[in-house]
């Protein structure tokens, strides 16, 4: 039956192509633009880690200035923390992993032919790559006991690798960054999390750093950090060791905690070191020590703009028109081959196969739509990212990889098709099945 029934919507698409193809179209346009602005959002709201979402925790605490919060749009601590609050919250035993980290400049002196040029570096310590299930295609991390003393070790990018030693294995090879000799001991395969969610500061959809090294180099080599630190009250700030004492925040700490009872733990050493310092006349503003899983870490520093949100609603809104549209022009068709359903109607049908064959009508509809839709999709995406290169703002990793045609946006068209493209047809198809068959059968 439903192989006859499909017949019967072929045939109908034939007697009427004009009205079929305006509806294909408006529910491609419809889709498309859905699938577009679904996959941006999609990508720039996700969680790059979300299947560690209860075990990664974002440390902060209130230092500032008891006057005025950090921030005049929250009462959020500040997103940073200062170098000697670090040290002491990182000799707690209680997280599984704990990370201390910041991004400085480094330059990496030429290798053969290739010239020397900037790098992006992050300073961190070593279960960095652990914590965050950081991919490699050469070697590994360094253990932590190369943070303190620091050993001249370093982790290349792939791409860093690619361009110095042309994607071979280079571990064990030694290069010069800040004009300090290190050596190789891994190299990362590809890993680009969109959002940057372990680094908001220097841009949220920038592609990770070109190289990491212990983070011990940092006070040995004076490394400042180049994305963002702030200070709220006048200090002597003379020597780096003079910063590293101060009440700036510029470092960026993680912990990994498996459990309630870890996280409980850990918040418990919080406080209590928030209370020693409190009493010793820092940290007087009110108690905000804080713990915070990757999902409200993107929440709270406000990844996803409402602009994007408003957008969905638009898209969707221009949808439903789409829909409206499409309704009247179904019932229009619909109407116009009544004669035909009246005299199957005659000849036996019942008023709920009437029903189920435009019912199926506009499902094959649907399933056009949806295929047209996905065909723009990709077109306008294509034209994103294209828009992207032109304008000198294509790099691996960046904007322009939100701007794909992925699975996701497969699953959204075909959905939106099938679910919005059949309930906009139940009312055209309800409504052909209630005429009386009388009307149309004088007319034969």
């Amino acid at each position: 039956m439903l192989g006859y029934y499909v017949r019967l919507a072929l045939k109908s698409f034939g007697r009427n192509p004009g009205i079929t193809t305006l509806m294909v179209l408006a529910i491609a346009l419809g889709i498309a633009v859905c699938v577009m602005t679904l996959t941006v959002y999609h990508a720039m709201s996700g969680n790059p880690i979300w299947w560690k979402n209860d075990r990664l925790y974002a440390v902060t605490m209130d230092n500032w200035d008891p006057k005025q919060a950090y921030s005049k749009k929250s009462t959020l601590p500040p997103p940073e923390m200062t170098y000697k609050d670090t040290q002491v919250l990182f000799r707690s035993d209680v997280p599984v992993r704990k990370v201390m980290m910041y991004a400085t400049d480094g330059v990496i002196s030429g290798v053969g032919t290739v010239p020397s040029e900037r790098a992006q570096t992050r300073v961190t310590t070593a279960d960095f790559f652990a914590m965050f299930e950081v991919p490699f295609l050469y070697g590994n991390g360094w253990g932590a006991a190369a943070d303190s003393p620091a050993q001249p070790v370093i982790v290349l990018s792939r791409d860093e690798n690619e361009k110095l030693f042309g994607g071979a294995n280079s571990v064990g090879r030694t290069l010069r960054w800040n004009d300090h000799e290190f050596r190789i001991v891994g190299v990362l395969d590809d890993w680009y999390p969109r959002p940057r969610y372990y680094d908001l500061n220097g841009g949220q959809f920038n592609p990770p750093e070109k190289a990491f090294i212990p983070y011990g180099w940092g006070a040995e080599l004076e490394l400042l950090n180049n994305e963002e630190t702030d200070c709220w009250k006048p200090e002597k700030l003379d020597t780096f060791k003079d910063f590293m004492a101060s009440d700036c925040v510029w470092i960026q700490m993680w912990v990994e905690l498996p459990s309630r009872s870890s996280r409980e733990r850990m918040q418990s050493f919080m406080d209590g070191y928030w209370a020693e310092q409190h009493r010793a006349g820092r940290f007087q503003r009110p108690r905000d020590n804080r713990l915070t899983n990757v999902g409200n870490w993107l929440r709270d520093n406000k990844v996803v703009d409402t602009d994007n949100r408003v957008l969905v609603g638009l898209a969707f809104a221009f949808l439903a028109v789409c829909l409206i549209n499409t309704v009247g022009l179904l019932l229009a068709k619909f109407l116009n081959g009544a004669p035909i359903s009246g005299v199957r109607r005659a000849l036996g049908a019942s008023r709920r196969q009437i029903f189920t064959q435009h019912l199926i009508e506009v499902g094959a509809l649907s399933v056009l739509g949806a295929l047209l839709g996905m065909g723009l999709a990709a077109l306008g995406l294509a034209a994103v990212r294209h828009l992207y290169a032109s304008a000198h703002l294509y790099h691996r990793g960046g904007y322009q990889e939100l701007m794909h045609f992925d699975v996701t946006g497969v699953i959204w068209a075909v959905v939106l098709a099938l679910a919005a493209t059949l309930a906009a047809g139940l009312y055209p198809a309800w409504r052909i099945g209630r005429l009386p068959p009388a009307l149309y059968l004088k007319s034969q």
